[in-house]
């Protein structure tokens, strides 16, 4: 358990408010860079941190911390990476900011679930509780999406694969053993997601550069505020905080990126949207509450 001052309590929460806002930007700088590729907008954003985090990375080989296991565990990572950026960036093309957020941040459920699967925590009534609330706002949102078009439901479908794909990452991470520090472990993890977005996408046929300028400098920005601002913070505060607490903070993304989508983009989520969106950020946050642990 983590024991942390009042003023320390007060850096984490400010830490998680700054990470939350800076991840809720991701999606509106995605949607600001079409029509660029989605493999190509995905990649170039991973390119772009993997060149700010590569001397982390050129550090810890001096140092000698690249073990074959590390570097191994960072490049499965980074294949996960390369499915979750590539589903979920190319879901929003084809259904709502706030339908897409909210689906691909149902990682804590996955999680959950591959626990129950592998036999690692027992089925609560909890459990059983978030599942079925998880459940019963994804078809409201599939629902209402299957009313307007196959292509919504299709980002649905991207973006729950975008949930699942960030879950294998998340157990990779997890997996790494001390002496590479999470920096240069996600240096190779975006650079490895980085080539084979750009390399699927080449080999498609698509061309590999942003489709103008301003489209290239949202793609930075995504690089620089979601990816570096925002995960960087989320795991400083892991290092002072329970998960549980990260977790049920990262809840308040689907809504910031909805807020903002709407003020700025002019998308306001329908009512249905919205209902479907309000249970499955319920049944996440159920899955994720346990009163028997510290906040």
């Amino acid at each position: 358990m983590v024991h942390a001052t009042r003023e320390g309590n007060r850096g984490v929460g400010v830490a998680l408010v700054v990470a939350i806002a800076a991840l809720s930007f991701a999606a509106i700088f995605f949607r600001l860079a079409q029509p660029t590729h989605p493999l190509v907008g995905a990649g170039i954003r991973l390119a772009i941190a993997a060149v700010l985090l590569s001397p982390f990375v050129v550090r810890a080989f001096r140092a000698g911390r690249l073990r074959p296991r590390s570097v191994g565990l960072a490049g499965a990572a980074g294949c996960f990476y390369a499915v979750h950026f590539g589903a979920w960036v190319t879901s929003l093309t084809l259904t709502s900011v706030a339908a897409s957020v909210t689906i691909v941040t149902a990682t804590p459920l996955i999680l959950a679930v591959w626990a129950l699967a592998m036999g690692r925590d027992r089925p609560t009534p909890r459990l059983w509780v978030s599942l079925s609330l998880a459940l019963v706002g994804l078809v409201i949102i599939g629902l209402h999406d299957l009313g307007l078009s196959g292509d919504h439901l299709l980002g649905d479908a991207l973006a729950l694969l975008g949930a699942v794909a960030m879950a294998g990452y998340l157990l990779m991470g997890r997996r790494l053993e001390g002496g590479l520090d999470v920096a240069a472990f996600s240096g190779i993890a975006t650079l490895v997601g980085a080539v084979l977005l750009l390399g699927a996408a080449a080999a498609m046929g698509v061309e590999l550069a942003a489709s103008s300028t301003s489209a290239l400098g949202f793609l930075l920005l995504a690089a620089l505020v979601p990816q570096l601002v925002g995960h960087n913070l989320l795991t400083w505060a892991l290092a002072h905080t329970t998960p549980t607490r990260v977790g049920i903070a990262t809840l308040g993304e689907p809504v910031g990126a909805a807020l903002i989508a709407w003020i700025w983009l002019g998308e306001q989520p329908g009512k249905l949207v919205a209902l479907g969106c309000a249970v499955t950020v319920l049944g996440v946050l159920v899955a994720l509450w346990n009163p028997q642990r510290g906040a």
